[in-house]
């Protein structure tokens, strides 16, 4: 399609939250209504696509963990061409798109493009812990939260594992369930197996799951209750504040 000399490209780049729907933020609520064109991934509830405008254009572009997915370089094709001939183009990722999101490799293609770009923070998959009675943080137990990546682009496990098990803090892991097996035997080699965890799934979202335990029976734990990708690994004492492990 050729540019549309009438519009102005713009790029909003924006967090749909970690499900539910009603977790997004006021000003994406009203981005989306005045979208020209959606990108949306797997992770963002398809329900936030209602909201739009008759004649906005709504491409799926998700990355299913391990799986099929659509590739980084097909997405910014996919904002330059859009943003061009449409105008104004939402991209409509899961949780926070700066938090393990890529959502800034996007912002800078398209600055680099003569892009306009915005960028409106959603709530991380993380916060949704609290909806399962797993704060953060706790006076006495958390000093504060590591968020970490349970996989490197590599394939590895982040190093600063170590480093964050060694802390008075939280420990987020996310995109580690293929990982828990590498990362149950770090925390038991350390003499730590028996710190607190939890896998969440879905956190928001009516049919989440959750499972509690030892870090060190985490492999069996994600297994026993049939717990797949994507989920969040939670460590720490906050895990075990309002629990019977």
């Amino acid at each position: 399609m050729m540019p549309d000399a009438t519009k102005t490209p713009i790029l909003y780049v924006v967090g749909a939250g970690p499900g539910d729907p009603e977790l997004i933020t006021m000003k994406a609520y009203k981005v989306l209504q005045q979208a020209d064109v959606v990108l949306y991934d797997n992770l963002a509830n398809k329900e936030l696509l209602n909201l739009t405008k008759a004649d906005c254009e709504k491409i799926y572009v998700g990355k299913h963990p391990y799986g099929e997915y659509t590739p980084q370089e097909r997405i910014h094709e996919l904002i330059q061409e859009k943003a061009f001939s449409k105008g104004t183009v939402v991209r409509l990722k899961g949780g926070d798109p700066y938090i393990f999101g890529r959502g800034f490799e996007e912002v800078l293609f398209a600055r680099e493009h003569g892009i306009q770009t915005h960028y409106i923070p959603g709530i991380t998959s993380m916060q949704a812990t609290g909806f399962e009675d797993i704060p953060l943080t706790h006076r006495s137990i958390s000093e504060g939260v590591w968020a970490l990546t349970g996989t490197k682009k590599d394939g590895s496990i982040s190093d600063d594992l170590r480093l964050a098990m060694q802390s008075n803090s939280t420990v987020v892991i996310y995109m580690g369930v293929k990982k828990a097996a590498a990362i149950a035997d770090t925390y038991t080699q350390a003499g730590r197996g028996d710190t607190p965890v939890a896998v969440v799934q879905h956190a928001s979202l009516p049919h989440r799951k959750t499972a509690t335990g030892y870090i060190k029976n985490l492999p069996d734990l994600i297994a026993q209750h049939h717990i797949t990708h994507p989920a969040l690994i939670v460590i720490g004492g906050v895990v075990a504040l309002d629990k019977e492990l």
